[in-house]
């Protein structure tokens, strides 16, 4: 039995702006751009048969090799502004004329992971994200995938993906992403759901988000940079004590609590530590970026995934005082690290 099933395709009525003026200028439509969204049934591993909506982003020329890209569970389908979407994306910096995500020269695809819009209020499993990509891809015609383009959150998706559905995609590139969590950075983010929780037990759901994320701030970045950004003595402001950094952090929950759905955070918080995949069941060429300092995935963990990926991996290792949030702060030694990854040949490409 299908693991999805697509019953509804629609692409967005409207035709994007770049889209129609080239037509019109009869000009090569380097980066047209197409929104949509497919219904399916998907059969996902904790919580049986539900149906999900796949909001998706397709840019680049129709001829282009496809690249997947997926990022953190923040992440969502519009990575970079563009002639039909002028708001920031979230990959702005990587996705960019002259970059090896070159939207004039691939055809980049993204969508919003499953439960990103909080509708979901179940257990969701990174498996159950690879297998709607699939079901995507099947609605789109795209038999397979140049390339898998994952970082944090999107890297463990990718790693399933690969491990699911090998003959749909060439190669992969997991940034900042291990085939499994690490006991202690499970342990923070369960840490932050509590934060969560109690934030829902006193009516401030909002509060409870904004704390959980200013966790996540601390865990996303080093000691170093905090050293280097935060040295101010602390104040006393209204006869309490307030440290450099709060601040930043305030700002930070503040910003993130204004765009994520509670239950969509907690969902795909809850499945970062869901993820489980064997590097022996990934036979796709795999080029693993690990950062050292990084306190979700440390690169123990990234050594033991490319031992198990045997000769189908290989390893690159970033040092910056970053931490986890480097792939978002470190754009041309990442985007270095892309043209060698992307243009490798690989058993299945053409000649």
């Amino acid at each position: 039995m299908s693991l999805v099933d697509t019953t509804a395709y629609r692409p967005d009525p409207t035709p994007d702006a770049a889209y129609v003026h080239a037509l019109a200028a009869d000009a090569p439509i380097a980066h047209a751009v197409t929104r949509g969204s497919i219904d399916v049934q998907l059969a996902t591993r904790h919580a049986g048969m539900r149906q999900v909506t796949l909001r998706y982003q397709l840019q680049g020329p129709a001829s282009a090799p496809v690249v997947f890209v997926a990022g953190g569970i923040s992440a969502h389908r519009h990575l970079a502004a563009n002639a039909a979407h002028a708001e920031a994306g979230w990959l702005d910096s990587l996705v960019a004329t002259g970059r090896t995500l070159d939207p004039s020269q691939l055809r980049l695809l993204a969508f919003d992971f499953v439960g990103a819009d909080g509708t979901l209020d179940a257990p969701i499993d990174t498996t159950d994200q690879a297998d709607a990509i699939a079901a995507l891809l099947d609605a789109l015609g795209i038999a397979r995938l140049h390339a898998f383009v994952g970082y944090s959150y999107g890297a463990l998706v990718g790693l399933q993906f690969a491990a699911r559905h090998a003959p749909r995609v060439q190669r992969l590139v997991a940034v900042s992403g291990a085939h499994r969590a690490h006991p202690y950075a499970a342990a923070w983010r369960a840490l932050q759901r509590q934060a969560v929780a109690l934030g829902q037990l006193q009516c401030a759901d909002a509060q409870g988000l904004s704390l959980a994320r200013q966790f996540a701030m601390l865990s996303y970045r080093t000691p170093e940079e905090f050293a280097e950004r935060f040295d101010a003595a602390p104040e006393i402001v209204n006869g309490r004590v307030r440290v450099a950094a709060e601040d930043y952090l305030d700002a930070a929950g503040a910003r993130y609590v204004s765009r994520t759905p509670l239950t969509a955070w907690l969902r795909l918080s809850e499945s970062i530590d869901l993820h489980r995949v064997d590097p022996r069941d990934i036979r796709v060429p795999t080029t693993v970026v690990a950062v050292e300092g990084d306190r979700l995935v440390p690169l123990a963990d990234a050594v033991t995934l490319l031992e198990g990926l045997g000769p189908s991996g290989q390893l690159r290792v970033l040092r910056s005082p970053y931490g986890h949030d480097a792939f978002l702060k470190e754009t041309d030694r990442i985007d270095a690290l892309l043209a060698t990854a992307l243009r490798a040949p690989t058993s299945g490409d053409q000649a």
